[in-house]
């Protein structure tokens, strides 16, 4: 037998393609699939049942309906598609600078599910190729839920990654002003002003949310402190990396030419030039933009503006978690215990505030307190609470224009998506196609 027959042989076929879904559904971990072993036997061996009924089978020299070769690569793509993005990679672009200088406004990117495994679809129907919503509506439907559980991934989430993650606070959206934070708003302004201004509300389920990418800065059981807008893990300090930059003042004598910036890797469409500074009131730098920017001839000055008790506006207490009348800003922040799977914490007034959310809406119980300061969880009085799931902390790279952790808290491990694995198409939006996109950037590992 040749090359060429034996893979087309229908036992070969059939054996290779029983392997790999039986391996599979060893990783899905559902054995009730390997029911599918007989649709796949008969596709390749007995060939009974027309499984793919849309598609006509030609007899030699007939024509082709166009409509239904159409239909049948659609249904196709539709399959394949959807099935890599559940299991393996999937789409996404970056809508904000919250991460420049490591992820640029505009880069497009590769997710990947496998490094830190993929989730079973919590709420699987949903329209291909959609998120959250299409045609102005929701684009998904609640009539089946299925119980968080991720399959294997290569590894855990390591401190220092840059993750893609569903928005802890997007379960919660105003539909007219759906980026904004619903609970910020209730905080800043009580919840009838808030609906009656922007609502009605829409619910979404955790895997619905809209998608976020920071850098994860603590691990569960961690306890973080920032310190001067660098962070600490208890003692030790983190590793400042690449892409973190700080805001700057920085006072020159004229205005920098804009492609002098551009050259620095800036983003110029964020900065502005005052002349009664004269310079530049906020200037985001990473270490090696520091150093450059330092040795223009133009450059007079230049200090971290760096956010002191009391925070600058529009930050308060109310706007910094846990929401608490503290001395933390978000440069100097912390203290602050991220929560583990199986750790046990107690329940008092000082600490309520960093875990009420977690208790309530991550791992759905039923929360009261009452006048004389008691905390009942499930009808009963608590005094601790036991976590079951770990909690992440994550800050963008560009630290004085992002809202992260240090605004709404800690990210629970149900809520993660994956790691960004390659930049496919990185486009700026300053400017004019074609020079609007970022060649150096294209299949750009992260």
């Amino acid at each position: 037998m040749g090359w060429k027959d034996f893979v087309h042989n229908k036992w070969v076929r059939f054996g290779f393609w029983s392997v790999l879904y039986i391996l599979w559904v060893i990783w899905l971990g559902n054995y009730w699939w390997l029911l599918g072993l007989g649709v796949i036997f008969d596709l390749f061996i007995t060939k009974k049942v027309k499984w793919l009924f849309w598609k006509k089978e030609y007899e030699e020299g007939e024509k082709h309906n166009v409509w239904l070769d159409w239909l049948d690569a659609i249904i196709f793509a539709v399959v394949v598609v959807t099935f890599i993005n559940i299991f393996f990679f999937q789409a996404f672009k970056i809508p904000s600078s919250s991460m420049e200088s490591s992820l640029y406004t505009g880069d497009h990117l590769f997710v990947s599910k496998l490094t830190y495994g993929p989730r079973i679809p919590e709420t699987p129907l949903t329209i291909p190729f959609t998120h959250n919503r299409a045609f102005g509506c929701e684009s998904y439907s609640t009539l089946i839920k299925n119980d968080y559980r991720r399959l294997k991934g290569f590894r855990s989430i390591r401190r220092g990654d840059c993750v893609v993650f569903n928005f802890p606070n997007g379960d919660t959206v105003l539909t007219k002003a759906p980026t904004e934070d619903y609970y910020a708003w209730v905080r800043n302004s009580g919840r009838k002003y808030t609906v009656d201004n922007f609502g009605p509300i829409i619910v979404r389920p955790a895997d619905k949310t809209d998608h976020y990418v920071k850098r994860c800065v603590a691990l569960p059981g961690d306890t973080l402190s920032v310190r001067d807008g660098l962070v600490w893990i208890g003692s030790e300090p983190q590793e400042v990396y690449p892409g973190v930059q700080l805001t700057y003042i920085v006072r020159t004598t004229d205005k920098i030419n804009p492609r002098t910036l551009e050259k620095l890797g800036l983003n110029t469409g964020e900065l502005y030039f005052d002349p009664r500074l004269p310079g530049y009131p906020r200037m985001p730098l990473t270490s090696e933009m520091l150093e450059k920017v330092k040795a223009l001839s133009s450059v007079v000055e230049i200090f971290p503006a760096l956010d002191v008790y009391p925070p600058d506006a529009p930050d308060t207490f109310l706007s910094l978690f846990p929401f608490t009348q503290t001395l933390w800003t978000r440069d100097n922040y912390g203290p602050i215990w991220i929560p583990e799977k199986g750790a046990t914490v107690e329940l008092n007034a000082e600490t309520l505030p960093f875990y009420e959310r977690i208790i309530r809406d991550y791992e759905h119980n039923t929360l009261e307190t009452t006048p004389e300061g008691g905390i009942i969880i499930n009808g009963e009085e608590a005094a601790t609470y036991t976590f079951k799931q770990d909690y992440y902390f994550m800050m963008g790279d560009n630290r004085h224009n992002s809202l992260d952790s240090r605004y709404w808290g800690f990210v629970p491990e149900d809520h993660i998506v994956g790691r960004p694995s390659i930049i496919w198409l990185s486009t700026d939006r300053n400017r004019r196609f074609p020079s609007n996109i970022r060649w150096r950037r294209f299949f750009k590992i992260v």
